[in-house]
């Protein structure tokens, strides 16, 4: 599998550690302050771009639905509210997350609907055809072999099927530009030092957006794993985009 350079991009450089496992201590580290840091972060912005990504399935009518990267199932929760499939289920590799992620759903009585695993996404533990539709919001940029994961969720994913990806990009517009890189240099980081009590994390989300392979680049990654029909939307003025991708019938 083609790697990225991305893929070297951890959040700790003095660590042993592989991305992986950096990253699982990373998300479990700040999982008891992650959905808060998101909102205060992103303004309340993050909601609607996650809205407008479980859009994207509604003509498919998925009834299975596998969330990779689920976090706190924040994307889960979405997605069964507006799309009500039979069943989602989540991965992640962070235990820390996905126990905020449960303690969610069971308040919001849906664990009927709403499973979550720990789970890698480069090794997918289904079958193959398994789901009508795959969901990940903020995490393709976390794996650490970008190609492995992407052909995993190709794999699991049935003929016919879909796969919606949110993912953050960098705005083009300069002066936009100028805003945008002053917040990702200095804000976020020293906010989520204030907040989160941990700088790497959000020095890590900077790095990992600048070296990510968006918007035509990733694509074609998406067409060489196999993929067609693949589209991409950028929003709020190139800060994030919304991939999408099927898989032949």
């Amino acid at each position: 599998m083609a790697k990225y350079s991305h893929d070297k991009i951890v959040p700790f450089s003095d660590s042993e550690q592989t991305k992986k496992e950096q990253v699982a201590a990373m998300f479990d580290k700040i999982a008891f302050r992650y959905d808060f840091l998101n909102r205060f972060l992103s303004g309340g912005i993050d909601v609607w771009w996650r809205k407008r990504a479980i859009a994207e399935l509604k003509e498919i009518k998925p009834r299975l639905v596998l969330d990779v990267a689920t976090g706190t199932a924040d994307l889960a929760i979405m997605t069964s509210k507006y799309l009500q499939p039979e069943k989602i289920t989540g991965i992640d590799i962070s235990e820390g997350m996905l126990n905020l992620g449960r303690q969610k759903i069971d308040k919001l009585l849906l664990s009927k609907q709403i499973e979550l695993l720990k789970g890698d996404s480069e090794a997918i533990n289904f079958p193959d055809a398994t789901f009508d539709a795959i969901t990940v919001a903020f995490g393709v940029r976390n794996f650490e072999n970008l190609a492995k994961g992407l052909s995993e969720m190709f794999r699991v994913l049935k003929p016919g099927g879909k796969v919606v990806i949110l993912e953050f990009s960098k705005p083009r517009k300069t002066g936009f530009k100028s805003l945008y890189n002053l917040y990702m240099n200095v804000i976020a980081p020293r906010a989520g030092q204030w907040l989160g009590k941990n700088k790497d994390a959000y020095q890590y989300l900077n790095q990992s957006i600048k070296a990510f392979p968006e918007g035509e680049t990733f694509l074609h990654i998406l067409q060489q794993v196999g993929f067609t029909n693949t589209t991409l939307k950028r929003l709020s003025l190139g800060i994030c985009t919304i991939y999408c991708g099927r898989k032949a019938s």
